[in-house]
């Protein structure tokens, strides 16, 4: 699972850069995401814009990270694909998490 990471103000932006967060790859995802956001940044903006499938473990990881971030830190979501912003809408975690249609124009990455 490869994630890149750029701190922007208060605000980390971490962008997926795998098309999938599965049963496969959802441990190593919440370790990199854990290392990644032991500074702390009140604000996690998590770009799923590569990821096109997310399975329950996927799906369990991003919730352990957000709980790991606690009460005061907040990870905010981005740029869903349809298929996995069917899923979060299914769980209803839609209704938890901050979603966004894409990354925030002033935090976006040059690519």
């Amino acid at each position: 699972m490869e994630l890149v990471a750029e701190q922007r103000g208060e605000i980390l932006v971490v962008r997926a850069m795998d098309d999938r967060i599965d049963a496969a790859g959802a441990i190593q995802f919440k370790d990199q995401m854990r290392e990644l956001t032991l500074a702390a940044c009140p604000r996690v903006v998590l770009d799923m814009s590569r990821v096109a499938f997310l399975d329950s473990s996927g799906l369990g990881a991003v919730v352990a990270v957000m709980k790991a971030l606690g009460p005061d830190r907040k990870l905010e979501l981005a740029s869903l694909t349809t298929t996995v912003q069917k899923v979060f809408r299914l769980t209803r975690m839609d209704s938890v998490f901050t979603i966004h249609d894409q990354v925030p124009e002033d935090l976006r990455q040059a690519d």
